[in-house]
Formats: structure tokens, sequence, C-alpha cells
């Protein structure tokens, strides 16, 4: 293993739940007000995510008094406390950001009921092993 890889996986945090494209989730961030920390939740729909290893980050959606926000975090930086599933989303395509023109119910996505076939987000290398395997 060479050693970018080996320094990179020192930093990663070992525990990132499993979401994707389409699930609704909240974001615990640190914030920092003068001398005091405090944690704010960012609940919203995530749109896209990018990055590989250490460098990994997600692009997180909502509505605020009618207007759009999007804020990406880099899901492996201290500052991200924790990130919590509420709700995944059937989508059926990588990126999401045909949401960024649309307003009210148009923005809702079918809710995936059923249990997940397989892991949605990258761990490890990012290679998938085949089926049967």
């Amino acid at each position: 293993m060479n050693i970018l890889r080996q320094l990179e996986l020192e930093h990663m945090k070992a525990a990132i739940p499993d979401f994707g494209i389409g699930d609704s989730v909240d974001v615990h961030y640190l914030i920092k007000e003068g001398d005091k920390e405090r944690v704010q939740i960012f609940s919203g729909t995530v749109i896209s995510l990018q990055g590989g290893g250490t460098r990994r980050s997600a692009t997180i959606r909502r509505l605020v008094s009618g207007e759009g926000v999007e804020r990406t975090f880099p899901l492996h930086s201290p500052r991200v406390a924790d990130i919590q599933v509420r709700e995944r989303g059937v989508v059926r395509r990588a990126k999401l950001f045909y949401l960024r023109g649309r307003e009210g119910k148009s923005t809702r996505l079918d809710p995936n009921l059923g249990k997940l076939q397989h892991p949605r987000s990258r761990k490890g290398s990012g290679k998938a092993k085949p089926a049967g395997q």
C-alpha cells in the first residue's frame, strides 16, 4: 500500500452511515461562535456525492422559507459531528440538480420502503466485488 493511502486511512472516520443520493439526512455540524462551540443540525436531501477517501463530500439541499439552500459537507471533517439518515429515497439519477428548479410538493421523492439490495456509499477502496464472491 502506498504512503498516501496509508495517511488517508489514518485520517478517515470509521463510522459514516450508509447513505446515498435522494436520502433525507440530518448533518450535525460544529459551529464556532466567538469562544463557544455548538452543534447545528442541517436537515435536507442529498443531491450529490463526490470525491473519494478523505476528500469525499456530500451536497445537501433544503428549503428555508421558500428559498433553496445548498451546503457541501466534507464527510471526514472533524467539524461534522454526526450524520443521521431520516428517510431513504428512490431515485434513478446520480445527481439531483433538477430539484433546484422545483418548489413545493414537486421536490418530494418516492420513499424506499424496502431494505437495500446493496450498500450505496463507497467504503474502502471504492471497488465493488463481483456478484457471487
